[in-house]
């Protein structure tokens, strides 16, 4: 509730030396008005919606408080915000605690906030929600980047406090259902101001440690308070960056957090995630006889086939030397009639080639006589026709450089031409040319 406003400053007047009244300056002004304000308004709280709020590189947040019939300017420095659970957002409904004060340079009033609350839901419950958009929004909740958590684990890590019950009930149940499992606890706050670093560097070393097959993460139940370091985004990171399948364990089957949000898999309770991974002696034992026995019988069966395709074979098999005998005669049998086959092939390509001899030969004879025939005539012609017989009756073929001499103009006195006669030639010299 807001204190009751003192009685306002009594107004500049007249001094009793002077009839001229007390001037003020601007700056003197608001430090009267400010000293009054944070005099009787030392501590109120404040309901509003928040808006124009604006977070400056500095780390102070501003913004203005308002409601249906007015709005005034609010600020809250980095020293008190530094604690808020959530992120204040424009239209948020908040209840603030504060005091009242004016910013001289300018002459605005506004609140300076301490303390700053949501309406309706807690702050850790706002927080919780933003955060979970975030992540969700990232992809962080999908199915598909989480993996699956082996069946049978031979080394499990197990980040929770040492002295909680939670170990205690996670141990009884591996011992009981898991006795060959290696379980190695890396100790870690699970609650407290510190818890969140612990819990963060005690994943990290889960997952530099060798052979680690699956990392169990959790602690027992209790309020939001006590729980929420497993809401913080630095753990749920953790989470998500690790090398190692992570089963989230905190808390009772009705409560959820961050970690169960992003973790691989999400166990009601610790003693449910030590369920999880180890799997009951006696169940494994059944499984193993169940699976012996269905290989005994498969293996059975197999044998029974065999056996009987073999007495089945056994029947139809022919005695191998019969096999044999017929083998041979039937190779014989083929001997005699690819002999056959060869010899009447042999047989009909003598035969046509000497029919087809004879007829060549015909035919070859016949087109020889005729060629001689056409031979002798063409001879006959040519030998008419020679320049040599013309010389058998008294002609003579005149050359000059061994070209026949046709015209008297080829040729010059002094030339020597040759006369080619019947029988003999002569060399002549040209000395006269008609």
């Amino acid at each position: 509730m807001a204190a009751s406003p003192a009685a306002p400053p009594k107004a500049p007047t007249e001094t009793s030396e002077s009839n001229e009244p007390q001037v003020l300056t601007v700056g003197a002004l608001n430090k009267l008005i400010r000293r009054r304000l944070e005099s009787d308004f030392s501590l109120i709280w404040l309901k509003g919606e928040i808006s124009n709020f604006k977070a400056h590189p500095s780390g102070h947040f501003y913004f203005s408080l308002k409601d249906k019939d007015a709005q005034i300017s609010a600020v809250m420095f980095r020293g008190y915000n530094s604690q808020l659970r959530f992120k204040p957002e424009d239209g948020m409904e908040v209840v603030v605690r504060g005091k009242i004060t004016v910013y001289e340079p300018r002459g605005n009033y506004q609140i300076m906030c301490e303390s700053m609350e949501p309406v309706g839901a807690g702050a850790l419950q706002k927080a919780f929600e933003q955060l979970k958009r975030k992540l969700q929004a990232e992809g962080l909740f999908e199915s598909s980047r989480k993996r699956a958590i082996p069946a049978a684990p031979k080394h499990i890590a197990i980040v929770t406090s040492p002295s909680g019950a939670a170990i205690r009930d996670m141990l009884n149940v591996l011992a009981r259902r898991y006795r060959a499992a290696r379980i190695t606890i890396v100790p870690c706050s699970v609650q407290g101001v510190r818890a969140t670093g612990e819990i963060v560097a005690a994943i990290a070393l889960a997952n530099r440690l060798k052979d680690v097959d699956v990392l169990i993460v959790g602690r027992g139940g209790g309020s939001i308070e006590d729980m929420w370091s497993f809401n913080e985004e630095a753990v749920a990171r953790a989470i998500v960056a690790s090398r190692v399948p992570v089963i989230s364990a905190v808390g009772h089957e009705v409560d959820f957090t961050m970690a169960d949000f992003v973790a691989d898999l999400r166990a009601p309770t610790p003693s449910a995630a030590a369920e999880l991974v180890a799997k009951n002696a006696s169940e494994l034992v059944q499984t193993i006889r169940h699976f012996e026995r269905a290989v005994a019988t498969a293996f059975q069966t197999k044998i029974h086939r065999c056996r009987d395709r073999a007495r089945t074979a056994q029947r139809l098999l022919v005695d191998p030397r019969r096999r044999i005998e017929d083998a041979i005669l039937r190779c014989d049998d083929l001997i005699d009639r690819l002999e056959r086959s060869v010899f009447e092939s042999i047989d009909r390509t003598r035969t046509a080639l000497e029919m087809i001899d004879e007829r060549l030969g015909s035919r070859l004879r016949r087109r020889v006589e005729t060629l001689k025939s056409k031979f002798v005539r063409a001879a006959a012609l040519l030998d008419g026709l020679s320049p040599l017989r013309v010389l058998d009756r008294g002609y003579a073929l005149v050359t000059f450089k061994n070209r026949a001499l046709v015209a008297s103009d080829s040729v010059a006195i002094g030339n020597v031409v040759s006369v080619k006669l019947a029988k003999g030639s002569i060399e002549a010299s040209v000395v006269e040319i008609r």
